[in-house]
This record gives structure tokens, sequence and C-alpha cells, in this order.
């Protein structure tokens, strides 16, 4: 919305009328601008056991369809941009665009059935994986479709081998992420109360078992000079009670900070700690934290999984792990804090990295809209 009011062009925000209340749509409302507007669409109530409302596809392509009928009904629409288009993207072959001939742009965020044919480590399923490709080369040439956007680099890199002359383009957007850079070291451990001569490991967000922080802990309690260990965000329940039964058992004591954390406080961490743990499990996508850990200049210990992997190899992060065992994290630990940050071999780095700017995601969409 503010890529297009820059530009030039009123928008209008369309969503359920559940969201009234969320922060965004409350910031909109209480700004009554006349370039940036906010339509609240119920969707049409549907039949549980029918087709089109057991089919997330279905049902969704059916609510897009439904906010597009409504809203050209009240005023001309130039353009529709979809910032989630997996809502109903497979459904596009049998249903064709939600749109009618308005031109419409997508963004893609979770399209990973091509992962395993470009060299990306994830679970194989190579029948579901061949359907969805068939599908996502059939949706790329619906009508109207103007161009489809994604977060993920290697999927235009697919296409350029798999795609028809009839296709929409499909470029690379990096997906955008808080403007952060480092602050001085000691000055964030100054304030964050940490001991200004330890080594210190930070795993960062929303805390789960998924973040693989059981099997950090256990590496750490067999290690002879473990970092400390910094757990900052809000934990779930299972996490919570694990890090009071296990935590301490850690030496050095860890440092938690259990609830949600401020940008500020978040910055104080990551120009405070030596690395960041990302050794996530079931973990596909990109990661805000990679990218943070990479504006502050630390280095990363990351599985080699899905994008985070992928990212951490070839932009050299960090040392990439290929298990989770006590053995493999113990060694990529100590590996970490004696030999990285380096400088990387080649420019891949900065050139992927430095993309996640949000300057970067509006410029990238405008152009797409002109």
């Amino acid at each position: 919305m503010q890529a297009c009011a820059e530009a030039g062009y009123p928008c209008m925000h369309a969503t359920e009328c559940t969201n009234e209340d969320h922060r965004l749509a409350r910031q909109i409302t209480a700004a009554n601008r006349n370039d940036q507007q906010i339509a609240l669409v119920d969707p049409e109530e549907m039949p549980k056991h029918s087709v089109r409302g057991s089919n997330q596809y279905s049902r969704f392509h059916h609510y897009f369809k439904r906010v597009h009928s409504i809203i050209s009904r009240m005023q001309s629409i130039r353009l529709v941009v979809v910032p989630y288009v997996d809502y109903f993207f497979y459904g596009l072959p049998f249903l064709g665009s939600p749109f009618g001939d308005t031109p419409w742009i997508g963004i893609t965020m979770r399209s990973t059935f091509h992962h395993h044919k470009v060299g990306i480590k994830v679970p194989d399923k190579p029948v579901v994986n061949a359907i969805k490709a068939q599908l996502f080369k059939s949706a790329i040439r619906t009508k109207g479709l103007r161009t489809l956007l994604t977060i993920d680099p290697t999927l235009p890199e697919w296409l350029a081998h798999n795609a028809s002359k009839s296709s929409a383009p499909v470029a690379y957007v990096a997906d955008p992420f808080p403007d952060e850079h480092a602050e001085d070291p000691a000055l964030a451990r100054a304030r964050l109360g940490l001991d200004p001569q330890q080594r210190y490991l930070l795993v960062y967000g929303a805390i789960t078992e998924r973040k693989g922080i059981y099997e950090l802990v256990h590496a750490l309690t067999r290690m002879e000079h473990a970092p400390a260990l910094i757990v900052a965000g809000e934990q779930d329940t299972g996490t919570r009670h694990f890090m009071r039964n296990h935590g301490r058992s850690l030496s050095p004591a860890p440092v938690i900070l259990d609830s949600f954390i401020s940008n500020d406080t978040g910055r104080d961490f990551f120009s405070a700690c030596d690395a960041v743990w990302l050794g996530y499990k079931g973990h596909y996508g990109m990661s805000g934290v990679l990218v943070q850990a990479y504006r502050c200049g630390k280095p990363v210990i990351a599985t080699e999984d899905g994008l985070i992997g992928w990212f951490s190899r070839r932009c050299e992060l960090g040392p990439v792990m290929s298990d989770l065992s006590s053995a493999s994290i113990g060694k990529t630990i100590t590996e970490t804090m004696t030999s990285w940050p380096h400088e990387p071999q080649a420019s891949t780095r900065d050139d992927l990295m430095s993309r996640h700017m949000l300057g970067q995601f509006k410029q990238t969409l405008l152009q797409q809209m002109a």
C-alpha cells in the first residue's frame, strides 16, 4: 500500500471483517487517507460438505472473486495485487482468474515443488511435486496474470528451463525485513547486562521445539568450553517446560527472555551475540533471523535443509550442519566461535542478502506495476 501511494496510485486493502481490529486495519482507518483505504468483506457462507467449501483453493478463489465483484461495483479497479497468492494458486488451472478481465500480480511464498530439482535439501515427494509442477506451469498461463513474484530465488531459475513462452513472467522479490543495522557490541552488551568477555550464542524469535533448541541444549551440556546461550523470544508451553528442567544444567548459565522482543532490544541481542542459531527442524522456507544476522555481521549455525541451508551455503553465512546430533552441533559451534565470520569467496552474499530491504521490495513491486 505504501508503494502504491508513493507511486501515485490510490490503493484499497480488502480483507475479512474478522480482521477489523488488527493493528494494520486500525492504522489504515485512523489515517483516513483518500489514497489508502480498507474494505471489509466477509466470505459467503457455504455448506461444509460442498466441494467448494471443503477444498481450500476453491474456497479462497470464491472469496477473492466475491471481493473483486463487490469492489468493482463501487469503483473501477485498474490492478489487483495478491500478497499471498498461494491461497488459491493451484486452483487457477480449473477455475481461471478470480478477477475477470482485471490484470493482476501475485506473490507466492510457498512454492516448494521444485526444490529437490535445484539442489535444495527437502523431503522428496516425487508424485506430489510432479503434480504441483504441472499445476504451477498451467497456473502461470492464467488470463490476466501480469507477473508472478516469488520470495524464492531458485524458482525463476527452475522456470527458465520449464515454463512455456505463453507463461506470465516470474520474478524474484526478496522478502522484506526491518532495515536493521548492528550497534556497537560493547554498548549493546552493557544495555543488556551481558558479560563483556563471554561468548554468546543467540536463539531468537518464537521459540518452539522446531527451532532445534532441545538438541542444542543437550549438545551444549556435553561441551567443555560451551558459549553462553541467549534465548530471546516467547516460548510455547512445551519449550518453557523443557527449559525449566534442562536450562539449569547449562554452564555458563543461559540468558532467557521469555516474551515478545521489541525491535530495539532485538537489535541489541543481534549486536551483542557472537553467533546466531538456525538449526531448525522441518522448516524449508526463508527466515528473517537469517537476514538480521547477516545485517549485523554475525555468522549463523544452520542445518542444510530448505532455503536457510541454501542461503547459508551459497552466501557463506556460516558453517552448515548435516544433522542435529550432539557431536555435529558441538563441532560446528566450536568452528563458528573460532573461525567465523570470514570474508566470502564471491560477491554472491551481498548480491542476494542485501535485497531484503523494504525499499527494494517497493521498487521491485512498482517495476511490475508500471
